[in-house]
């Protein structure tokens, strides 16, 4: 995809992150619908509408750049020892969520102790990770790849997994959460169709993540999203197997 189109989409999604139409822009441009949809059709627009169209949804140019992909290669994932480095430093960690939430420096200031110089001698460490690039004003611009994942088994998958039974002692009830536990058989090839309609869902959560960066602070609300699928069985259910029954790699029971 060109710059131009990732350029549209991220206004798209900018739109969609505040429910409003090509309707609702073309009002607040002050031009017809059709115009608009013209705009988005031909991906194609001066600078005076470009600015018009950013102080109609209350962005920055910056914002929308910030989503456009970049020339050289991007971070997909840290090295072990990086990692251990990380969760090694509570706050580098706690930096480095953060930026991957999209806070401005000041915000990370607002909601955890920290000073203005312990939060930019973190941003350099990250800097130097490869994680992002620091700019004039502290401002900082993300270099992980929208692939972007931790190494599975490593030091911050195992803080993950230490923090589960916190995240479990949570009723789910409130709007916009859910636990629900799904035991099916299914075949080995709809596993990996079902598998793909997820990680479009997880897609959907990271679009709608940029998108909605440009919004106050006060309206981004932490969601934690955990997904995971595998062949298992409770124990309670492999204890009882008859011997024949058993799965390969395990013992028979006693």
């Amino acid at each position: 995809m060109s710059t131009t189109a990732f350029l549209f989409e991220a206004i798209k999604a900018h739109l969609r992150a505040r429910s409003q139409t090509y309707a609702d822009l073309a009002s607040g441009l002050g031009v017809s619908e059709g115009t608009v949809k013209r705009i988005f059709s031909r991906r194609r627009c001066s600078t005076e509408q470009l600015d018009a169209i950013c102080e109609h949804l209350q962005l920055e140019l910056s914002d929308l750049v910030r989503t456009l992909p970049r020339t050289h290669r991007l971070l997909e994932r840290l090295t072990w020892k990086q990692e251990e480095e990380v969760t090694g430093d509570p706050k580098l960690f706690v930096v480095a969520v953060c930026a991957l939430h999209l806070l401005r420096l000041e915000e990370m200031l607002q909601y955890y102790d920290m000073s203005e110089a312990e939060c930019v001698s973190k941003l350099l460490r990250l800097e130097r990770i490869g994680f992002l690039e620091l700019h004039p004003g502290n401002r900082y611009r993300l270099l992980v790849a929208r692939t972007f994942r931790w190494i599975p088994g490593g030091p911050i998958a195992q803080l993950a997994k230490r923090e589960m039974v916190d995240f479990f002692d949570h009723s789910f009830d409130a709007p916009g959460e859910l636990l629900q536990v799904l035991n099916v058989r299914i075949s080995d090839a709809s596993r990996v169709s079902l598998l793909s309609r997820l990680q479009q869902a997880v897609e959907a959560y990271n679009e709608q993540h940029v998108a909605d960066a440009g919004l106050p602070l006060a309206q981004r609300h932490p969601v934690s999203v955990w997904l995971a699928v595998r062949s298992w069985e409770p124990r309670l259910f492999k204890a009882l197997r008859r011997p024949m029954h058993a799965p390969r790699g395990d013992a028979a029971p006693r």
